[in-house]
């Protein structure tokens, strides 16, 4: 064979395998997601052209980040007849008063029973500041909404897509009626629910998250320390704030079903029954309560494959509910304007 020939058709030789090899990689690829997503099969050409331009638009979220505290904590014995506890009462009003019955896991009815409360030396605006919650949990940014809450240190965190917007005490199940702990999901939500346990219990701003259990979380007395019959306690603007944020449940036709689940929260741990109340330990340390990043991922991973099925399942349902509602109405105009042409 011509040497020169050889030389010259190899090269060609060489291009035309490695097309036929990208070739062969692409035939080996599976089917696109797009084609078996079940949120993109509901959706019409247009739709999904909308949604993929919003998906590209979404802004990116900056991380919260909880500054260190470079304050201390003093001990206030309210009980005190002395010129600074009468100084305090006459001052700690409002925000100030709030985030003081919040650190020592009070409300104002109970105020007067505590002993020693544990006052920040520096009042802060802004009560994210003293959040034993990381500001952002890697493990969560793909989660648009979620609530923790720590049975050890007896407050809740509420967190957007990684990002701690709110914390606040709770007072959970004292220790023969333990809240459940675990993985669960907001179900309903009543203004002013009635207590399973006693009907003269009326239980404010109610989410209930365990429905054959009778387990939500309300307004109730918060006397600084587990005390509920297995509920998650709030102060009144905490459960008037998280009532009107939460993603209640979506059921099928006639109720007996749920159709999408509300939004997921995790109890966790166990309180120090019998020892020192953990917010007291502030007073040796200003960040005595706090949780690490490293720790809430660890305690949330094993549980998000299941949060993140549940709302992908929540958006579908969405979506087919309010294509429901427009067929619904399009039948409805349907109808009308055939009521009209015969009146005509």
């Amino acid at each position: 064979m011509n040497i020169k020939l050889i030389k010259n058709t190899f090269p060609l030789f060489i291009i035309i395998s490695l097309f036929l090899v990208q070739c062969k990689k692409d035939e080996s690829v599976p089917s696109s997601d797009k084609n078996d997503n079940p949120i993109t099969d509901i959706l019409s050409p247009d739709d999904k052209k909308e949604e993929d331009s919003i998906k590209e638009e979404k802004p990116k979220i900056p991380d919260v980040v909880i500054p260190r505290k470079d304050f201390g904590f003093y001990p206030w014995v309210y009980k005190n007849t002395d010129s600074v506890s009468q100084k305090n009462k006459k001052e700690f009003t409002g925000k100030a008063l709030y985030t003081i019955l919040a650190l020592n896991r009070l409300d104002r009815a109970n105020i007067g029973a505590a002993d020693t409360l544990v006052v920040p030396a520096k009042i802060e605006d802004d009560f994210l500041i003293y959040s034993p919650f990381p500001g952002h949990v890697t493990t969560l940014e793909n989660v648009r909404k979620f609530v923790f809450f720590s049975y050890p240190i007896q407050a809740f965190g509420v967190y957007e897509n990684g990002n701690l917007i709110k914390w606040g005490p709770t007072s959970m199940g004292k220790k023969a009626t333990p809240t459940k702990k675990g993985l669960m999901f907001a179900n309903w939500k009543k203004e002013v629910a009635i207590s399973t346990v006693s009907d003269e219990w009326k239980l404010r701003w109610n989410v209930n998250v365990a429905n054959f259990d009778g387990i939500g979380w309300h307004q109730y007395a918060m006397p600084g320390y587990p005390a509920s019959h297995s509920c998650l306690r709030m102060l009144e603007e905490d459960a008037k704030w998280m009532y009107i944020w939460v993603d209640t449940w979506i059921l099928n036709k006639g109720g007996a079903t749920t159709r999408a689940k509300g939004t997921p929260l995790i109890v966790y741990g166990d309180y120090p029954w019998g020892k020192r109340r953990p917010w007291k330990k502030l007073l040796d340390s200003p960040e005595a309560n706090n949780i690490s990043e490293d720790e809430m991922n660890k305690i949330i991973e094993p549980q998000l494959a299941e949060i993140m099925k549940e709302q992908e399942n929540r958006d579908i349902v969405i979506q087919q509910v309010e294509q429901e509602k427009k067929a619904k109405a399009d039948s409805l105009m349907s109808l009308a304007n055939k009521d009209a042409t015969k009146v005509q």
